[in-house]
């Protein structure tokens, strides 16, 4: 982070973000992808990667990946467009997006029902007012998040 609050980012540590972002999003969809799926499905692909070099790729840290055949395997192992892991600058993919969002409600929703189950004994309009309290500290949480 910079002296004025602004993020820095390496080539590493955009890959780490991506790549976590597609796991995350493998995991809303239902699928709970090992290291072993991903080792496995790249050494079938014929661009083996260690284990070390895995953790290194999601962690953002060690030297930079910059072998375009891997990046595309991983790409293609994931369902995404290649460029969303060759290109620095490009976009989250849309259908990666929208699992994000999903997830993002889903622990929204989370937090809300936690909140009900444990505050039930309390008047009708307190419960109101906590739920308003807990829906404008999401959405600022959000705001921040988006900056």
């Amino acid at each position: 982070m910079t002296a004025d609050g602004k993020h820095t980012s390496t080539p590493g540590a955009d890959l780490a973000r991506k790549i976590n972002l597609l796991m995350d999003t493998a995991e809303a969809e239902g699928r709970r992808i090992s290291v072993n799926d991903v080792l496995h499905a790249m050494a079938e692909a014929g661009t083996p990667l260690s284990r070390a070099r895995w953790h290194y790729m999601r962690a953002g840290t060690g030297p930079v990946v910059k072998k375009t055949e891997l990046l595309k395997n991983l790409a293609k192992f994931f369902g995404v467009n290649e460029e969303y892991l060759l290109d620095t600058n490009s976009d989250v993919p849309v259908r990666v997006e929208a699992q994000m969002e999903l997830l993002a409600t889903m622990r929204e929703n989370k937090i809300r029902n936690y909140a009900a189950r444990q505050l039930g004994e309390l008047s009708p309009e307190t419960l109101l007012q906590i739920r308003d309290i807990i829906d404008k500290r999401l959405k600022d949480h959000r705001s921040e998040q988006a900056d």
